[in-house]
């Protein structure tokens, strides 16, 4: 016997609470008059910039649910749409994040989409132009979005190569919004207000943020990302000395290289 299984409730991703976010631009306009017009949206930018807190943002602020799905190189098309399980003896369909997501009307967020394999992609273009439906060809089913359902989705475009690149095909159907770090004073802010630590101690992060955001292309793939600065700075409110918390938080989090660990230990050194 075949029969669907439950579809968990919306309530499972819903934000009760006000997850903190500073805008930069017009970024939360755009994301709502994007859903307002079942826009799909694209979020670009490097690691660790704030994209993630945005959609939890934007999932509070629009009172949806979010599901997010945080793609790898195993993550199939299957994973995203659903499959047959064998349970208790019965044959039984489990719809997968992505068509849960548009059961629920919910906001479906894939992060790093590029990382997942390229028939993804492929499932997901009816939802992303003006069709808005998933086709759910192993049950013969076609899900259509309900008006409150949005496909969010990011990648980090200094990552990109010819393997690992959005086609046109695919990105042409989305709205973007490019993100990027902070500027020095807003990150300070964002810095306090996440961890509690005193001003002067977020400036000097800040700073080294900076000088190794200056080595990226020269020993660096990536310099620190306001949410290592997060990391850095709670390891500190807790007790831990800035140059050990820079070192664990920060350097060792950017490269195994043992000359670049040390350099970047030194900068930090020459601030704390």
């Amino acid at each position: 016997m075949t029969q669907h299984a439950r579809v968990l409730t919306p309530e499972e991703y819903i934000f009760e609470k006000e997850p903190y976010y500073e805008p930069v631009g017009e970024e939360i306009a755009v994301f709502e008059a994007a859903w307002k017009n079942g826009l799909p949206v694209l979020l670009k930018g490097p690691t660790g910039c704030g994209k993630t807190r945005f959609m939890e943002h934007m999932a509070w602020r629009l009172q949806r649910p979010l599901l997010t799905v945080s793609c790898h190189d195993d993550l199939t098309a299957s994973d995203l749409v659903g499959r047959f399980l064998v349970k208790g003896g019965e044959t039984v369909w489990v719809d997968g994040p992505l068509a849960r997501a548009v059961r629920n009307g919910s906001i479906c967020y894939l992060d790093e989409v590029v990382e997942a394999r390229k028939d993804t992609t492929v499932v997901i273009h009816p939802l992303a132009d003006d069709r808005r439906v998933l086709p759910m060809e192993k049950i013969g089913e076609l899900l259509e979005a309900p008006p409150e359902f949005c496909l969010a989705m990011s990648y980090n475009p200094g990552y990109q190569s010819v393997l690992k690149d959005l086609k046109q095909s695919t990105r042409q159907r989305f709205v973007a919004l490019e993100f990027d770090y902070p500027d020095a004073a807003l990150e300070q802010k964002i810095i306090e207000k996440e961890t509690g630590i005193d001003a002067a101690t977020a400036r000097q992060l800040v700073k080294f943020a900076q000088m190794t955001r200056n080595l990226k292309g020269q020993g660096l793939d990536e310099g620190a990302s306001t949410r290592l600065l997060v990391h850095a700075a709670r390891l500190m409110a807790s007790g831990i000395a800035p140059v050990t918390a820079c070192s664990s938080a920060i350097a060792q989090a950017l490269t195994d290289d043992p000359d670049m660990l040390a350099a970047v230990n030194e900068l930090s050194a020459s601030l704390f």
